[in-house]
């Protein structure tokens, strides 16, 4: 009788039998894991790359956003006038009206800097005089102790801070620079940026992927869009009302701080209170106690309102990010970048977040 014959081995049925034997949860997590490590390769190598050309990035950066809010009037200019005259008309005016503004908070602030130095000199007094009240009971010597402290460290460190304030003349240079950039690239992207986009889709992508890259294109365009123009609705809200809580209050600088509000609420949920935060000192040095507590309760008031009004029924219809998704980015980009990266966390997170789900829905 012959011996049954074991059937013969399939080539690579050793590997696979002993994959097999491994715990199915294991196998998962192995798989998901090298794909996690190659898409945070890509995304240290993308913002390492960001890094080295910031400057580039943050021009291009600003280039959109101007180009999201001019956008509109200039088609709707382009209805009556030739295209080029449109972006020109729109981004002339706009650089004036920004020049008019700082201008006039110049004004103000020169206006006004001779009755605001004795307010803040008689407000450093009261300061003192409250901090010696309970509960803080600071004597006269340790508020002295404090100024020949801060007198010192500023007679000590004379060269570095000078040397430090003569450094960031680069950083004027660069602003400049990156400013001129901005407003080149807004030209181009308000004339013909359909043409921009379809030359880059056509010369570097295959006919096969350009109609999802042009579905992720346009849900990416339409959320920072939409995200622009809100946020830039919620901040002027919000200054606002805080331009008017200040002038009825008497605040001093009442409108530089209006104007510094409106910049600080494009920083989500941290930028508001930080600009409220400095109207409350200077509440306190001109004015007193009691209108800095004023200003104080301003800043949950305008928390509450931002925070469950203004975002939730402007912001809807650009954006659904959870405000814990939201905390988190602001905080990330700060760590990574700094201001810049604050600013820039949550547009970036909105977008992505629009591509995946315009990705994952049917093609039209």
């Amino acid at each position: 009788m012959r011996l049954p014959v074991p059937p013969r081995a399939e080539p690579g049925a050793g590997p696979v039998r002993a994959a097999e034997r491994t715990v199915p949860w294991l196998r998962v997590a192995a798989a998901y894991a090298w794909r996690l490590i190659l898409v945070g390769i890509a995304v240290y190598g993308v913002f390492s790359l960001l890094g080295s050309f910031q400057l580039v990035a943050v021009a291009l950066f600003v280039a959109l956003v101007v180009t999201s809010v001019l956008r509109p009037p200039t088609d709707l200019l382009a209805r009556f006038l030739p295209r080029p005259l449109c972006v020109a008309g729109t981004l002339v005016g706009s650089v004036v009206l920004l020049l008019g503004l700082l201008a006039l908070v110049g004004g103000a602030v020169a206006g006004e800097s001779g009755r605001l130095a004795s307010e803040f000199h008689g407000g450093v007094d009261r300061i003192e005089e409250w901090l010696r009240r309970p509960p803080f009971r600071l004597g006269p010597g340790a508020l002295s102790r404090l100024q020949q402290q801060v007198t010192h460290y500023v007679a000590t460190h004379r060269s570095a801070l000078i040397s430090s304030a003569v450094g960031e003349l680069g950083r004027v240079v660069e602003l400049v620079t990156g400013a001129a950039l901005a407003l080149f690239a807004s030209v181009f992207f308000l004339h013909s940026g359909e043409r921009l986009w379809a030359w880059a889709r056509d010369r570097l992508l295959p006919s096969g992927a350009r109609p999802v890259w042009d579905r992720a294109g346009g849900a990416a365009w339409r959320t920072f869009a939409g995200y622009t123009r809100g946020i830039i609705i919620v901040a002027a809200t919000n200054a606002v009302l805080v331009g008017v809580v200040l002038l009825v209050l008497k605040v001093p600088l009442a409108l530089p701080l209006t104007v510094l509000e409106f910049f600080a609420a494009f920083v989500p949920l941290v930028g508001s209170p930080v600009a409220l935060g400095v109207a409350t000192v200077v509440a306190l040095a001109g004015r007193g106690p009691l209108t800095a507590a004023g200003v104080l309760v301003l800043i949950v008031v305008i928390g509450q309102l931002e925070g469950h009004v203004l975002h939730p029924l402007v912001m809807s219809w650009a954006v659904r990010l959870h405000p814990l998704v939201v905390a988190v980015s602001v905080i990330a980009g700060s760590i990574v970048a700094g201001v810049i990266g604050a600013v820039v966390a949550v547009p970036l997170v909105s977008v992505v977040w629009a591509v995946l789900n315009a990705l994952r829905a049917a093609p039209p």
